[in-house]
């Protein structure tokens, strides 16, 4: 087994940064647009790279930088600053297309760094929805049939791009238009503006293509296949042929071809049929996640708000030692298999074997946070936290009370014994209290479940935790908490942020089978928090050739790459096994050894990445 070591060290020098690959002049002559679904429109990983990447790309390239986005929600506004006038390239390109009939938003995007944004309404364009398809299919043999809104969308913003970058190619001033589109949403307007010439050097991200993610869900043997899939065949039976094709058209189009991990650039050249130019590592804007000295401070405050959460979903039933509890979680897009729940699920079961086995005195409570169809909060999971508020309440009032008392009466006793202080409790709060405690305490086994689900009976982690008998019975020693939905502060469980809830946890468990990046560890780690990834996740993946030595930094990476499923879930839980055995300050230990490594991460440091594919852009031949 594993053991753990405080004092490890990263290949990498924390404080170094690469240097940037374009100069100041060649900026000075160039526009940058960053085209992407996700701006202003939170989706999925997509907006965190594009949100985390704006501090540093609007730090270096200026008012030369501007991100196009769609306008399809009623919420831009909460995020979304209009600008009045503005006689930038940008803003004529923006006027002339108003003067077109087109509906077009100008104006900054309220995140950090607060750079120019430009959205475009889909719905707009409807009327043109026929004639812009034709075109996809007359040269370029793109079909796109009706009835698919999310399709139609995306097909009439790609036409409002490619009419805004003809523009501002005009408005330019001779300055070199670079287009940076993201994911095939946003590739829809690279085979047009090849084909109609406009001066446009563009840049082509695919961060996960999307024949790869139906594949690994569905064939076990996915990348020992890789080679040999028909990808024709394969869009044509998963039914998604039109999107596969423009992700086909924008990669084949485009200048510079890129992806964000070694991984999907092997899955590229098979599925896409052209290897990616770059490989562009995500990063953090790890600044937004630094604490410096409070990080531990923050630890202890959002673990006792978890702690208030866990009280009230088990303690009704039973209780546990929260001094000797460790918060283990997972969290993403639920995908059984391509996320590794399967494994997760797998590796704790055998974990909880081991620590029952030693009469372990530590309790793990394993939280599984994702997005499921559910009815409503299971009213049982409601009714335990509202009874426990009122055994606080009830609680808080008698420590008052008796505070109050104890004080008087010590100033005025004459010798020095403490008094009987269940004496200074009026029977009006003992009644109170004993009638809520009686009205709170059940025989049955705590919910592992938080929700109604609508397919509670198909849900692949509840059929799991079922048939594995893990149900939180007393004596497991690892607990289980399926909460499917997103974390907020609205969330009437938690009332906590996401980044909250990770801080208050001491590890994330991610070891994907299909992950082409994976933020959910990378977030991990920029909060001081130790977590697991996979070989087969192009985070861990880029872990394991950036850094000597991942695991004493806090990064877990779990071999997947050779499909021994058995194999991996033990070393899943080896590593889980030897993080329980650590006391409390060699823990504290590790997390400050994690937090000091975030900074590899940063934008800062792997924003470099990008510019070699924009430099390769701006010299590319027209």
């Amino acid at each position: 087994m594993t053991k753990f070591s405080i004092s490890g060290s990263s290949a990498l020098h924390p404080s170094k940064k690469l240097k940037r690959k374009i100069t100041k002049r060649e900026i000075s002559k160039s526009i940058l647009v960053e085209v992407a679904w996700e701006v202003c429109n939170q989706m999925g990983g997509i907006y965190t790279v594009i949100r985390s990447k704006i501090p540093s790309m609007v730090e270096y390239w200026g008012e030369h930088y501007c991100l196009l986005g769609p306008y399809v929600h009623s919420n831009v506004s909460a995020e979304f600053e209009p600008i009045s006038h503005s006689r930038s390239p940008i803003g004529r390109a923006v006027e002339k297309m108003r003067e077109m009939g087109y509906e077009v938003h100008y104006g900054h995007w309220l995140v950090s760094g607060r750079p120019q944004t430009v959205l475009f309404n889909p719905f707009n364009v409807y009327d043109k929805l026929g004639e812009i398809k034709y075109e996809l299919w007359e040269h370029h043999d793109i079909s796109t049939p009706g009835g698919d809104e999310m399709l139609d969308q995306t097909i009439a913003f790609g036409h409002q791009v490619e009419v805004f970058l003809q523009l501002l190619t005009e408005e330019a001033n001779s300055k070199k238009v670079v287009g940076h589109f993201h994911e095939w949403m946003a590739g829809i307007p690279i085979p047009q503006i090849r084909r109609k010439s406009i001066p446009v050097s563009t840049v082509f991200t695919t961060h996960a293509t999307l024949l790869g993610r139906y594949l690994a869900m569905n064939d076990p043997l996915f990348y020992e296949y890789l080679p040999f899939y028909d990808w024709q065949k394969e869009a044509t039976h998963f039914n998604i042929e039109p999107m596969v094709k423009i992700e086909r058209a924008a990669a084949h189009g485009s200048h510079v071809f890129t992806t964000v991990s070694e991984l999907t650039a092997n899955e590229c050249e098979h599925l896409l049929g052209r290897k990616p130019d770059e490989i562009l590592p995500n990063g953090l804007n790890i600044e937004r996640f630094e604490a410096l000295h409070e990080f531990q401070n923050l630890h202890l405050e959002y673990k006792e708000r978890i702690h208030q959460a866990v009280m009230g979903h088990f303690f009704q039933s039973y209780s546990f030692d929260l001094n000797n509890t460790l918060y283990f979680f997972t969290s993403g897009r639920f995908e059984y298999k391509n996320k590794g729940y399967d494994l997760t699920l797998e590796a704790l079961a055998r974990l909880n074997w081991w620590l029952k086995q030693d009469k372990s005195p530590v309790t793990i409570v394993m939280f599984i946070i994702t997005k499921r169809p559910f009815h409503s909060i299971n009213p049982m999971v409601l009714h335990s936290k509202a009874i426990m508020e009122e055994v606080r309440q009830c609680c808080d009032e008698i420590q008052h009370q008796v505070g109050e008392k104890l004080f008087y009466a010590a100033a005025a006793s004459l010798d020095h014994r403490l008094p009987n202080l269940s004496e200074f409790v009026d029977d009006y709060m003992r009644l109170r209290l004993r009638r809520t405690l009686q009205s709170w305490k059940s025989d049955s086994l705590p919910p592992i479940v938080t929700h109604n689900l609508v397919n509670d009976a198909e849900d692949e982690v509840l059929n799991f935790l079922r048939n594995a008998n893990l149900i939180n019975y007393p004596d497991d020693r690892v607990k289980f908490i399926y909460h499917p939905d997103f974390i907020s502060p609205t969330n009437p469980l938690f009332g906590m942020e996401y980044h909250q809830f990770v801080r208050g946890c001491h590890m994330g468990i991610f070891p994907s089978y299909y992950e082409p990046w994976g933020y959910t560890p990378l977030e991990c780690i920029a909060s001081g928090v130790p977590s697991v990834t996979s070989d087969l996740s192009g985070f861990g993946d880029y872990a394991l050739k950036s850094m000597k030595d991942p695991e004493e930094n806090g990064i877990s990476v779990t071999k997947r790459r050779h499909g021994n499923f058995d194999k991996s879930a033990n070393e899943l839980a080896t590593f889980l096994y030897n993080y329980v055995q650590l006391n409390r300050r060699e823990r504290i230990a590790f997390r400050n050894q994690v937090e000091s490594n975030s900074v590899l991460f940063d934008w800062q440091y792997l924003a470099s990445h990008y510019d070699k594919a924009h430099k390769r852009a701006i010299v590319a031949d027209l």
